[in-house]
């Protein structure tokens, strides 16, 4: 089997057209149109480039006597399944699905209490011709039925454990190329993945400044109860700019499994970004049992900047430790 034989094949089995080849060769549809007619052949940097590419070897492609495809770096389990470019592009889609199903269960679940925090906010100062009773009343039937909401958001991720089940808990083994393709969008992607995840974080941060410069300046129960409104609002558009990318960028990682290196930059923001996950929503829940309970408003709002620089701490002390552990 000559090389021109070979591209076609490989090409075929990755369910490449000849533009898409090109484009992952950084060349022009004609040239890799010549490779595959005999009326060109590619040079030793593009043979090298196929190699990687297709995951075969040089000695495979330049032989004409190797016919039998020859992946040295490929792992042979037996019982393992084999997933195909399609199959790993249908991963990634059914884990963004479930991402999102996720991350509107969790915004409804963080703002819930926002309806309440307005409603007591309007019957401080006599709006909506409220009573406190009734403010409270309604707050709490809106949060019941914004986490009953969330709750069935939760749920219907069961629709997909089936389709994602092979990848996350079953042994497998990608087919020919599937790698490359998945390494260098993960590559893309990574950039994407760390401003976002830097923005959210941000925001995690920052989420109890308004809240802070009213209680400094400001003294009325009811600004401070939209401020807390604000804060609310902060931290789930937080959860929503991280959930996603967090999301497709623990996929990708799932099927190139241990095969993929992240840089140095990737894994801190990672760790910060789940120990922000955990972080901020408990100390969300302590506020707001601390606040509700004691319902000195003016004073409680000093968690945050506390609880901002503590979280900066831990982000320090794991990367202190990681290195140690190094």
């Amino acid at each position: 089997m000559i090389l021109a034989e070979k591209i076609v094949l490989l090409r075929k089995k990755i369910g490449w057209s000849q533009e898409e080849l090109a484009e992952q060769m950084n060349v022009s549809r004609q040239s890799v149109s010549k490779w595959e007619s005999t009326n060109s052949i590619p040079d030793l940097k593009k043979i090298i480039m196929l190699g990687e590419l297709f995951n075969v070897s040089t000695d495979f492609l330049l032989k004409d006597e190797n016919e039998e495809f020859d992946t040295p770096n490929e792992k042979k389990e037996s019982g393992s399944v084999q997933i195909s470019l399609e199959q790993a592009a249908k991963y990634i889609e059914n884990k963004m699905e479930v991402s999102d199903l996720i991350t509107k269960g969790v915004m409804l679940c963080v703002c819930s209490v926002v309806p309440l925090f307005f409603f007591l906010a309007m019957a401080e100062t006599n709006r909506l011709n409220l009573t406190g009773n009734i403010a409270a009343a309604i707050g709490v039937m809106s949060i019941l039925v914004m986490i009953s909401i969330g709750v069935s958001f939760f749920i219907k991720t069961n629709q997909y454990k089936s389709d994602i089940a092979v990848i996350d808990y079953e042994a497998f083994e990608l087919a020919y190329g599937v790698h490359s393709v998945f390494k260098e969008k993960l590559k893309q992607f990574r950039v994407t993945y760390n401003r976002r995840l830097s923005v959210g974080i941000f925001m995690f941060t920052i989420s109890f400044v308004p809240l802070m410069f009213v209680s400094m300046f400001f003294s009325g129960s009811d600004i401070i109860l939209m401020m807390l409104i604000v804060l609310i609002l902060m931290i789930a558009a937080g959860i929503y700019i991280v959930a996603p990318v967090s999301a497709k960028y623990e996929a990708y990682n799932n099927i190139l499994k241990d095969s993929c290196l992240d840089t140095v930059k990737s894994k801190r923001t990672k760790r910060a970004g789940k120990l922000a996950a955990f972080y901020w929503p408990l100390l969300t829940a302590t506020f707001l049992g601390w606040s509700l309970w004691t319902m000195d408003w003016g004073v409680t709002w000093i968690i945050w900047p506390v609880g901002a620089v503590f979280f900066v701490a831990l982000v320090g002390l794991m990367e202190l430790l990681d290195k140690e552990e190094l």
